[in-house]
């Protein structure tokens, strides 16, 4: 694709990547085929191929308009498109260049400001979002109906190990999860536990920075990262093996760390070794499948659906690892039709965009539970809780299935730390 970028891009950062993404798009229209929002809207300005061409427009100096922002708005940034380009168009990156542009061109409404201010500013902080999150918990019955399936149940998490172990590893504790889902980390320690490896947290270390970054405070995320990068050098200079991360939307943006902060002396380097040394929990686990499998006792023999999130599969390209371990210990794995579609849940996507996301949910569910499998699992906690406000059938992380199944086999190994 020929481009003819405007002077305020032009020669630019941004601007340079924006023409190298744009330049290798030949426009074939593969992308539309696997986009959730075209095929929910059938509108070529709701599919990847458009919105290029609208990017394309606004950094060639095109007048900008809401409609324009609404379109973009309307992207899950799931990354479905980048799995099935042939040429390989960084469309994220992409969108996210044109999406600020956008954002500083287009004043928006009111409402839609205090309502992205809220997200950006509640969210990544687990002593505000913490406390909020409870008294909604608490006062559910009072809520209205519309409210209520948005407001997940109180989870308890059981105890953290307190063993100590040569092998150590970096765990992410994350924003929201701790307070949504706090067991998915203490299930996910045990688990290490009970193979020799001590997780550990940085206690200053906080949001991965992809929420400020995609609600297009750019200059928020990249502080978020740079705080995490400060929290977890010294434990890297330690000689942590990996830096663990259980909520694969996290692990996307951390991977991305060196691309994020290329730009920044102080950081580029660090920014790397972080992004090498991130690995989702899927990755870590099969060097220790044969370990699971004694510990197991022969096996859990259960039947579960496992959604995988987009952020795994298209933004880490992470595909069949956590079905390989979850089949490896004798779990029955059944992928739903269109596995490869997003849940509609995509960060604060969910909130932004209630009626997409709602119908998404409701289409990725009625496939789920066609498997007849009795329970889902999932790899991100934002899936995990959109899915969950739309049935009664227990969604949770997966590597909590492993966690109680360990737990529930503890007369067979002794202890998990044998």
């Amino acid at each position: 694709m020929q481009t003819n970028l405007a002077d305020f891009i032009k020669n630019t950062r941004e601007g340079d990547e924006a023409d190298a993404i744009l330049r290798s798009c030949v426009h074939c229209g593969f992308c539309t085929a696997t986009c959730p929002t075209y095929q929910l809207l059938g509108n070529e300005l709701d599919g990847p191929r458009g919105r290029i061409y609208l990017i394309k427009q606004v950094l060639e100096g095109k007048q900008v308009t809401a409609n324009t922002q609404s379109h973009l708005d309307r992207c899950l940034t799931c990354r479905n498109c980048e799995t099935t380009c042939p040429s390989g168009v960084q469309y994220g990156r992409l969108l996210d260049i044109g999406r600020k542009v956008v954002e500083d061109r287009v004043p928006r409404p009111l409402g839609q400001r205090l309502k992205r201010a809220a997200l950006k500013e509640v969210l990544p902080r687990r002593w505000l979002f913490a406390p909020l999150l409870k008294t909604g918990q608490a006062l559910l019955p009072l809520l209205p109906p519309t409210l209520q399936n948005k407001v997940p149940r109180r989870q308890t998490a059981g105890a953290l190990p307190t063993a100590t172990h040569t092998r150590k590893m970096l765990l992410l504790d994350g924003c929201v999860q701790p307070a949504l889902a706090p067991n998915i980390n203490t299930a996910t320690a045990r688990v290490f536990d009970a193979l020799g490896v001590q997780l550990v947290v940085a206690p200053k270390a906080g949001c991965c920075g992809a929420l400020r970054y995609h609600l297009n405070d750019q200059d928020g995320g990249l502080h978020d990262m740079r705080r995490n990068i400060d929290a977890w050098w010294p434990l890297v200079q330690d000689g942590v093996e990996a830096i663990v991360m259980t909520a694969s939307g996290c692990g996307s943006t951390v991977k991305e760390y060196g691309h994020f902060l290329a730009h920044d002396t102080a950081y580029a380097e660090k920014a790397a070794r972080i992004a090498e040394l991130c690995k989702d929990v899927s990755e870590i686990l099969p060097q220790f499948e044969a370990a699971l499998q004694q510990k197991l006792n022969g096996k859990i023999g259960k039947r579960v659906a496992f959604h995988p999130p987009c952020s795994l599969q298209h933004g880490q390209q992470i595909r069949g690892k956590v079905e390989g371990v979850l089949r490896a210990v004798g779990v029955d794995v059944q992928l739903c039709a269109d596995s490869h579609l997003c849940c509609g849940s995509s960060g604060t996507y969910s909130i932004l965009q209630p009626d997409l996301a709602r119908k998404l949910r409701d289409n990725k569910l009625a496939n789920l539970q066609a498997t007849g499998a009795p329970a889902i699992v999932t790899a991100n906690v934002g899936c995990q809780a959109h899915l969950q406000s739309g049935t009664a059938v227990p969604v949770t992380h997966w590597i909590e299935l492993i966690d109680s199944a360990l737990a529930q086999n503890l007369d067979n190994y002794g202890s998990y730390n044998t």
